[in-house]
C-alpha cells in the first residue's frame, strides 16, 4: 500500500499545449508512485482557465474537488461543483475548466498510458 499526501505533492505549473492559461497540477498517482494501472492528479484553474477540445483514447473520470467549473462537449455545456462526478467517454471531444468567477480543482483518473489529443 503507498499513502500518498496531497499537502506533500509537489505542484508544477502548466501553460501552453492543451492548456488556454496557467494550471496547477499535482500529481498523486501514477508510474513515480508505483502504479501501473492508472494516473491522477489533481488540477487546478484559476478563473477563466481551461483546457482546448481534445480527446482521450481512454476513459477519463474527473472528480470535483474545488470552486465552480465548466465541462463541454460540441453539444453541450455542463456546470459542475464541489462532489459531483463526470465520465468522459474514450474518443469523446471536450473540454473543462474554470468559470470566469471561479477557482476551479478536479481530480482527474485515466489510466496508465492514455493518450491525449487536441
Amino acid at each position: 500500500m503507498k499513502v500518498v499526501k496531497a499537502k506533500n505533492v509537489k505542484v508544477e505549473k502548466s501553460s501552453g499545449g492543451i492548456f488556454i492559461g496557467t494550471v496547477e497540477i499535482a500529481s498523486l498517482v501514477d508510474s513515480a508512485t508505483g502504479s501501473k494501472e492508472f494516473k491522477a492528479a489533481i488540477v487546478t484553474f484559476p478563473p477563466g482557465t481551461k483546457n482546448r477540445f481534445h480527446t482521450h483514447d481512454g476513459e477519463q473520470i474527473l472528480y470535483i474537488l474545488n470552486g465552480k467549473g465548466i465541462v463541454a462537449t460540441k453539444d453541450e455545456e455542463r456546470a459542475v461543483t464541489v462532489g459531483d462526478t463526470v465520465l468522459i467517454p474514450a474518443g469523446e471531444l471536450h473540454w473543462h475548466g474554470a468559470t470566469t468567477d471561479s477557482v476551479f480543482s478536479h481530480l482527474y483518473i485515466t489510466k496508465a498510458g492514455t493518450k491525449t489529443s487536441f
